[in-house]
């Protein structure tokens, strides 16, 4: 069966209304089409059950304290969303304190945000639906679970500060508008405001504390001092790492929290990256980019603020990137680095920069962590391609203190030992050397014979260190698979360096970058052009779309989940304005000139015209995704199939799966999440000829 290319009119519609018959029409047919494909594939019933199996194992965060009291999220297993559990101390018992998937049949309720007051006296928590970025904000006591009547709607992108005397919580939200907010509109996200909630009252009463009328389209964040004395204003305007910086004293104000806050302007351009660490007094200690593309740490007297005043507490790494920055302890900072795109974890003295000494870390990355200013110990979290996770705890009052493992879980089934990971470098085009991440089972042999799965991102400084994923590794050990994660340009691996160099007229760089791994691994004898399967999502999503376009012989498979393909109407939709920072806008005729060049949609073969197949391609989108929209992707696969799929040299499948009451991914069930990893390996093994190793 092959989708009907819809009319000029109708094209229209698709690409504008989401709730139209024509759009609902060309989505059900579409999944009529995928859905009985990858229902069909011959290892899906084994992948399914196998990635069933071994993602059945404990899940845990980093224990947080408030109070007298420790918190966690805990998932046993299988459960759709994790659970917070709360316990008196660390060896006494743990119950449930707040568990989400009472809240929806179908796991499809999430908690995106929980903030408990600085000394438990409440707990807020943001609830989204079916994977959208809005949030309702709720509200109960942290000592006998009694639910507040308090509700904060139309929340989105927002910070969740409680005021250290419990009395309310900052937060963001956006006005009304015509229309509806439920995850399924495109509309901009404009003019958002800052507002402080007070405990007991109406979100109508709600006090509005900073608004930017003339600026639309910034977005602000309020960071409540270590002391409880300041409000710490942070004021983007897209994805670029930078900011302003303002601050209130609330210790100055003699009627509370009652109208527009008298922000006091620290710094007013947005030409580099602050970042509040803690402060002792008027002195504020920043992470900041500031003439230092790999980040360095300063204070600030906001007595003598003047920029000639502020001074470097801790001066930029020659190499490494310098990443978070907490305050523990009173008077210590814990501080990570990123060497080679693997994390390093150090302690310094907060009134010196003096270093102290290395944490222990094995090749891999802190995914979590769990500090506070009076507390003298912390956790964190590390994990690698191989391991789920290892919680560390140290606890900095006792003499000649180490970490000592808190919690380490295993999957049964797993052995890393099965495993090799190893790290290389390769050149891209223009010779410069990028770093790509090898995972697979030990000893192979460089015989062409490798089926791949290389994926990447490169953007917005996101930089993509080793991570732990069940199905990525059921692809090495049943599929005879090689993962290959590929840290292009873009991201912030390096630093603000390594970021420009594929943002803006530089984004190609990431295409080449990519595009040469594949090269690589062809060239080194791991595989062969046929056994390729690429992936990216978003941002990631737009680099398979684009490579695919620029070099469709290089690749067997193509799996481009959520992405933007359309890249000279993105500013269009929801938040997508936000993105300029990193792509540029089409309404800037120069930027236009570099949009147009490798804009997925536009760059899409002429129908009729002639040239080398496509690899299977599926595309996925949701219905709910208001992060990025789902039109990029149906768009791009009413004109992918309309332009290739009349080709008479197209073997290889061209298709889109649309899930139902799922978003961009962050709150997505489990079970949602175990199918959609089960349909896209199965597409891959399916289109690339792989057959299941026991």
């Amino acid at each position: 069966r092959r989708w009907r290319w819809p009319s000029g009119q109708e094209r229209e519609t698709l690409k504008k209304d989401p709730d139209s018959e024509e759009s609902k029409a060309f989505v059900e047919e579409q999944n009529k089409l995928t859905m009985p494909f990858l229902e069909k594939c011959e290892v899906r019933a084994q992948f399914h059950q196998r990635l069933t199996e071994l993602y059945n194992y404990p899940k845990y965060s980093c224990p947080y304290k408030r109070g007298q009291r420790y918190f966690y999220f805990h998932n046993e297993g299988l459960q759709n969303q994790d659970v917070l559990y709360v316990q008196d101390s660390l060896d006494s018992p743990a119950s449930v304190f707040f568990d989400p998937n009472k809240l929806s049949e179908d796991g499809t309720v999430a908690l995106k945000m929980a903030r408990l007051s600085e000394e438990c006296e409440y707990f807020a928590y943001g609830l989204s639906s079916a994977g959208s970025d809005w949030v309702t904000v709720k509200f109960m006591k942290a000592d006998d679970l009694t639910e507040l009547p308090d509700i904060l709607e139309r929340v989105k992108f927002s910070c969740l500060g409680w005021t250290h005397d419990a009395k309310g919580v900052f937060y963001n939200c956006y006005p009304l508008q015509d229309g509806k907010a439920d995850g399924t509109e495109t509309t901009s996200n404009l003019n958002q405001k800052l507002y402080y909630h007070v405990i007991g009252t109406s979100q109508s009463d709600d006090v509005l504390v900073a608004e930017f009328p003339d600026h639309p389209k910034w977005h602000s964040s309020v960071t409540v001092s270590d002391d409880g004395r300041y409000a710490v204003l942070s004021i983007t305007e897209g994805c670029e790492p930078v900011n302003q910086l303002w601050y209130c004293d609330l210790h100055q104000l003699p009627n509370g929290i009652s109208g527009l806050l008298p922000w006091v302007k620290l710094v007013e351009t947005f030409e580099a990256q602050y970042s509040y660490v803690t402060n002792e007094g008027s002195v504020f200690t920043f992470r900041t980019n500031l003439d230092a593309p790999r980040y360095r740490v300063i204070n600030i007297d906001l007595q003598e603020p003047e920029e000639e005043k502020w001074s470097t507490l801790i001066p930029q790494h020659d190499k490494d990137v310098l990443g978070f920055v907490q305050c523990v302890n009173q008077h210590h900072l814990l501080v990570n680095y990123v060497h080679d795109v693997k994390d390093i974890l150090q302690l310094y003295e907060l009134s010196t920069g003096k270093w102290i000494r290395d944490l222990p870390l094995d090749v891999g990355t802190v995914v979590g962590l769990s500090c506070k200013k009076k507390h003298s110990d912390f956790f964190y979290k590390f994990t690698s391609f191989t391991s789920p996770g290892i919680i560390y705890h140290f606890d900095l009052s006792e003499p000649n203190a180490e970490p000592t493992v808190f919690r380490q879980v295993e999957v049964k089934g797993v052995h890393a030992s099965d495993y090799q990971t190893s790290q290389v470098f390769y050149p891209s085009k223009d010779g410069t050397k990028i770093p790509m991440f090898l995972v697979h089972a030990r000893d192979i042999r460089k015989d062409s014979s490798h089926p791949i799965f290389l994926y990447g991102y490169g953007g917005f400084e996101n930089a993509i260190q080793p991570y732990y994923n069940t199905a990525n590794l059921l692809f090495v050990r049943h599929l005879g698979g090689i993962l290959a994660v590929a840290n292009i340009r873009g991201g912030g691996e390096y630093g603000q360096t390594w970021h420009k160099a594929g943002t803006l007229g530089n984004k190609q760089n990431c295409f080449d970058d990519f595009q040469s791994a594949a090269e690589y691994l062809i060239r080194e004898g791991y595989t062969t052009p046929s056994r390729i399967a690429i992936n990216g999502a978003s941002n990631g999503g737009l680099l398979v779309a684009a490579c695919v376009n620029q070099r469709p012989d290089l690749f067997g498979c193509a799996v481009a989940e959520v992405g933007v393909m359309d890249m000279l109407k993105f500013h269009k939709f929801t938040i997508g304005h936000a993105w300029t920072t990193d792509y540029g806008c089409a309404d800037d005729p120069e930027q236009f000139k570099y949009l147009i060049k490798y804009s997925p949609l536009h760059n899409l073969p002429p129908a009729g015209s002639e040239g080398p197949p496509f690899p299977a391609m599926l595309m996925l989108t949701a219905d709910h995704d208001d992060r990025v929209v789902p039109l990029h992707t149906l768009k791009y696969t009413a004109t992918l199939q309309h332009s290739m799929g009349r080709r008479p040299g197209q073997k290889q499948p061209l298709m889109v799966r649309v899930d139902t009451r799922s978003g961009h991914g962050a709150g997505k069930p489990t079970t949602k999440a175990i199918l959609e990893d089960t349909h896209i390996f199965s597409f891959i093994a399916q289109t690339l000829g792989l057959s299941w190793k026991e």
